[in-house]
């Protein structure tokens, strides 16, 4: 009988200890899962799905920058657009001004994406041509928006048109540093993007112009 419980009393101690080494490791797991390595991956994960995996969504200062200034850059050419549509003269303007509309619409949403999964603030609706002390290059004026708003017909044609070209050069500029100086891929890719669509868009716009 006393052997029995002696017996018991082992194989109690025993599975208490089995029980003590799985709470201590279930413990150990959930701290680095919290602070360490893993707690990194699951908090990053959302930016990095879509980008590079191996670099984990890794971004910079000049991606802040370059998602920053380039809202409210596209949110004006946008609204360039929009008054195309009820006043351009020209058809190739039309044409030109819905596929500028198409092409940057979807990017705005994408660059507020990424501000918001790095914790960076997104710009406002109606914000100017200086963000974050980051000038943009291209921007226009309060002063010639209006003008453009005032215009129609060809005069609304040309002054689109030169407006929209100025605008364009600002955003390859802005693309180019994006190139040289971001390190999140996925911004990369757009600035190169950037560069190529309105490179050419700016070539199209001079033809309309009877420039080339």
């Amino acid at each position: 009988m006393t052997a029995r419980r002696s017996m018991i009393r082992r194989a109690a101690a025993v599975a208490a200890a089995a029980t003590a080494a799985v709470v201590l490791a279930a413990c150990g797991g959930g701290d680095d899962g919290a602070s360490g390595h893993n707690g990194h991956n699951s908090a990053t994960s959302p930016s990095a799905s879509s980008s590079a995996p191996a670099k984990e969504g890794a971004h910079n200062a000049a991606d802040v920058a370059f998602a920053q200034g380039m809202i409210p850059h596209h949110r004006q050419a946008v609204e360039m657009a929009d008054l195309a549509e009820t006043r351009a003269g020209s058809a190739d303007v039309k044409e030109l001004a819905a596929e500028i509309k198409k092409a940057q619409d979807p990017e705005i949403k994408t660059l507020s994406g990424w501000l918001t999964s790095w914790g960076e603030d997104v710009p406002k609706e109606g914000e100017g041509g200086d963000h974050a002390g980051h000038s943009m290059s291209g921007m226009m004026t309060a002063e010639e928006m209006t003008e453009l708003e005032k215009a129609s017909g060809k005069a609304f044609d040309t002054a689109f048109l030169e407006m929209m070209i100025k605008h364009h050069e600002g955003a390859v500029e802005m693309a180019k540093t994006e190139k040289a100086d971001g390190s999140y891929q996925p911004g990369k890719d757009m600035a190169d993007a950037i560069i190529t669509s309105q490179s050419a868009e700016i070539t199209r716009m001079n033809e309309l112009l009877g420039r080339n």
